[in-house]
């Protein structure tokens, strides 16, 4: 009871600060250039004194409202056409107006950090996109990442809303971009984004209360989240549980302790290690450890690009870096995903040797050059390549966890990875808003537990239609893409597993899922190809939210078997215009076990709109697999529309 009062008093607070001025206040996404739902019937809400009349006027029309004992108000209003620019004009003791409002479609797109990556990383892949792009009727609304344990927030963290010409384009996150882009010229009806994604997060912090109501665990894990006395006594025994570590060793950088710097070009480094760029240290002579590195390489850089500005590129480094040249700091990164891009500023090169030196932070796990990236310094005119030999030295070697002490430390809470902890804030207040569905893009975080994600995606589904009261909303999601190492032998995967489960949840009715696995990046879970991936989506959506009758929208998707002899047949849905294989006379990717589930690389062919597999090593088919990899790169069954196949396993039907 306790626990229900102080959260009631600290909503109530939460309230009683937009309405304690008397002015009105408006919900972030109630805003100049917003783009409303069209078609289906609208809420507009703020806050404002208690009692207090509020008057709206928008296309003509006047709404009326009074605020209750909070300061809460809403209005409703009809279903409108698509249209627009309006303008709406909201009174009360204050009159706030806004402009540039269209009536479109509203897509929200969330997810982590492949729904959130933006076009600013991807310039590079589509710059005829960035320089040519412009469409002022697409307009995009990034939520910023905000996360809380305690309860629902009234409203979003601060934004706005960016229409898609100019610079406001690169603020885009590049899937939904690509899905809005399409859906755009098709219809040509004004699209709304939002993207409130947030890196690195599963799906449970994406999920609210109710959601886990048939889970006792995660029930009560929510509670104490919500109880501040449990939280409390939680601070403090883990501030007193982790002062009875031993403290820190001070980092001691050889690199900067001397007499003279690593980072000064006139450092002697005569005795450095040969390294070999791009690669990792581990792969390079060096037992695998961690800590602060030097890397040296001398330039020489010839007439025409002296003083002259340049770009750098280092690729993607393992995990943090910083750059100089010539002794000059240029730039860093702090965690190891962005590409690294570096500006030159003009005067700084010179004609003749040059030094460029990045130091690099490790603290965890493989550190290094990711391969194939792209590693060079240019010009307008010129471009060197800065893969090959370089040099380089340890500044630092950071000791191993103390074995006496390891697993006895209590990491704190971080509320963007619990559940609930991004719902409450980056979801919940939206809820009001109208939308024509939703767009999922997450799971690299879950990838450890896949069974469970089996019934966690559904379960968000059903919880997030139900938030809205929209009814089924189409829902459309984009399946893992390959990512690690490809391997040339059959294997287990817990990637392919967790597509399997991905797969599944199109049982949900009204539901998308756009194949990627031949959009991915074996060295990068951030691939760049967000092109194929959001037009993927937006096929969804022209057979789910705009039933297109003669949209090709899937790739073939598995739908049954049959054993006839030692020969297994497998039918597909979405096979129309017809099954071919992509980019080689064999088709790949079909893997046959028998009983011991064993698998053996089978013998596939295209007979109509089936596959046929056969193995002389299985002689009894039970299971059969297709693109079960975490890299399935080469798996190669598409339709006809150019749209891949989706992984799958499946026991073999003997019942014929």
């Amino acid at each position: 009871m306790k626990t229900k009062l102080i959260l009631c008093c600290f909503t109530w607070l939460l309230v009683f600060s937009f309405s304690v001025s008397g002015k009105v206040t408006l919900p972030q996404l109630v805003s100049s250039h917003m783009v409303l739902q069209r078609e289906t019937p609208l809420t507009i809400w703020g806050w404002a004194a208690a009692k207090e009349k509020i008057t709206i006027s928008f296309s003509g029309k006047t709404y009326k409202a009074i605020t209750d004992e909070q300061g809460s108000w809403s209005v409703k209003m009809n279903k409108m056409k698509a249209g627009g620019p309006y303008k709406m004009i909201v009174r009360g003791e204050n009159t706030i107006t806004l402009d540039d409002i269209m009536l479109g479609d509203v897509w929200f797109c969330s997810g982590q950090s492949n729904m959130a990556l933006p076009m600013e990383r991807l310039k590079e892949a589509y710059p005829q996109v960035i320089e040519k792009d412009h469409f002022p009727l697409i307009r995009n609304f990034f939520v910023p990442t905000k996360s809380n344990l305690s309860g629902e927030s009234i409203d979003l963290p601060p934004g706005k809303w960016v229409p898609a010409t100019g610079a406001g384009i690169l603020s885009f996150g590049g899937t939904s971009y690509f899905f809005a882009k399409t859906l755009f010229q098709k219809y040509n009806i004004p699209i709304g984004i939002i993207n409130s994604s947030v890196g690195g997060t599963p799906i449970e912090a994406w999920m609210s209360r109710d959601a886990f109501l048939t889970n006792p665990a995660q029930t009560k894990k929510i509670n104490n989240f919500r109880d501040s006395a449990f939280m409390a006594n939680y601070q403090k025994r883990l501030k007193e549980k982790n002062l009875e570590r031993p403290t820190t060793v001070p980092v001691v950088d050889e690199g900067l302790s001397g007499p003279v710097k690593w980072i000064d070009p006139d450092f002697n480094a005569s005795n450095w290690r040969k390294f070999w760029m791009p690669g990792y240290w581990a792969d390079q002579g060096l037992r695998n450890f961690n800590g602060i590195f030097y890397f040296r390489k001398e330039l020489q850089i010839p007439a025409e690009m002296s003083g002259q500005q340049a770009k750098l590129y280092l690729g993607r480094i393992i995990d943090a870096d910083s750059v100089f040249l010539n002794g000059k700091f240029i730039g860093n990164t702090t965690y190891q995903y962005p590409p690294r891009r570096y500006v030159i500023p003009a005067g700084l090169l010179k004609s003749g040797k040059n030094i460029l030196i990045v130091k690099v932070v490790s603290s965890s796990g493989k550190g290094g050059f990711v391969p194939d990236k792209n590693y060079s310094l240019l010009t307008p005119e010129k471009k060197i390549d800065l893969r090959g030999e370089w040099t380089f030295e340890v500044g630092y070697a950071q000791p191993r966890q103390n074995q006496a002490f390891r697993g006895e430390a209590e990491m704190p809470l971080v509320a963007q990875n619990e559940p609930t902890g991004l719902f409450n804030t980056m979801v919940s207040p939206a809820v009001q808003f109208a939308i024509k569905g939703f767009v999922w893009y997450q799971g690299e975080s879950n990838t450890g537990d896949p069974k469970a994600y089996a019934e966690l995606l559904p379960a968000l589904i059903k919880d997030w239609r139900n938030k809205w009261k929209q009814g089924d909303l189409p829902f459309i999601y984009a399946q893992l893409p390959n990512f690690m190492e490809a391997g040339y032998l059959p294997e287990e995967s817990i990637w392919a597993e967790f597509r399997q489960s991905q797969l599944q949840a199109l049982s949900v009715p009204n539901t998308g899922m756009a194949v990627a696995i031949d959009a991915g990046e074996w060295n990068d879970i951030h691939p760049l190809d967000k092109k194929d991936v959001g037009e993927r989506l937006a096929l969804w959506a022209s057979h789910l939210a705009y039933h297109d009758q003669e949209i090709i929208y899937s790739g073939p998707i598995y739908k049954s078997n049959h054993l006839s002899g030692s020969e297994v047949t497998i039918n597909f849905e979405h096979t129309k215009p017809g099954l071919m294989i992509k980019g080689s006379d064999k088709l790949i990717g079909f893997v046959i076990a028998g009983e011991d589930k064993v698998f053996y690389w089978a013998q596939a062919r295209i007979v109509g709109d089936a596959v046929v597999l056969s193995s002389p090593l299985v002689l009894k088919p039970a299971f059969i697999r297709y693109a079960w990899a975490d890299n399935p790169d080469r798996a190669n069954l598409y339709n006809k529309a150019n749209l891949p196949a989706s992984p799958f396993e499946a026991e073999v039907d003997h019942s014929r």
